[in-house]
């Protein structure tokens, strides 16, 4: 079965930036004179360093990932990691839309990330998370699929080892 995988952030703004940087540079080579001082370009590559922190930070902050099977099946934002063998499985397939208000969400942060919407996810001990997505469709179908093929997975004992009769 293959990852589920949403990246935070898009590269884009980087490549914008450097496309403008390359211009730049492509203009002060072509036309006669020297028309940025060098406080400029020092200037230009600052900020295209800052625009590729910020993407970078991003894609590592709020990548949504479930991964692994079985007991070893992980939801991952960020750093944040929580088996899912923690996730109650009832309140997971009752969950249709909407967001627990108040809740925290997974992955640090006090409240979504712009364009995102949260899909709660209650864990068995009780508390509430809001797990940041830009699509909530295949992320629960994901989690749905990763969560009831652990719930019914008893460690220690191989799929199908008792027959079709319990024998």
């Amino acid at each position: 079965m293959t990852p589920f995988v949403e990246h935070g952030g898009s590269w884009r703004p980087f490549w914008i930036v450097a496309a403008a940087v390359a211009a730049f540079v492509g203009l002060e080579i072509a036309l006669p004179g020297r028309d940025l001082p060098w406080s400029g370009w020092s200037a230009l590559v600052v900020v295209l360093g800052i625009v590729g922190i910020g993407c970078l930070s991003a894609r590592r902050m709020w990548t949504v990932r479930v991964d692994g099977l079985g007991p070893d099946a992980v939801l991952a934002v960020g750093r944040e990691r929580v088996p899912l063998s923690q996730i109650d499985v009832d309140h997971l397939r009752a969950v249709d839309s909407g967001v627990d208000a108040g809740a925290p969400v997974l992955g640090g942060g006090w409240s979504l990330p712009r364009g995102r919407t949260g899909l709660p996810l209650k864990f068995t001990d009780g508390r509430t998370v809001l797990v940041p997505t830009r699509d909530p469709a295949p992320l629960y179908e994901a989690l749905v699929v990763r969560v009831t093929d652990t719930a019914v997975d008893t460690p220690g004992e191989a799929p199908g080892s008792q027959g079709t009769l319990g024998s």
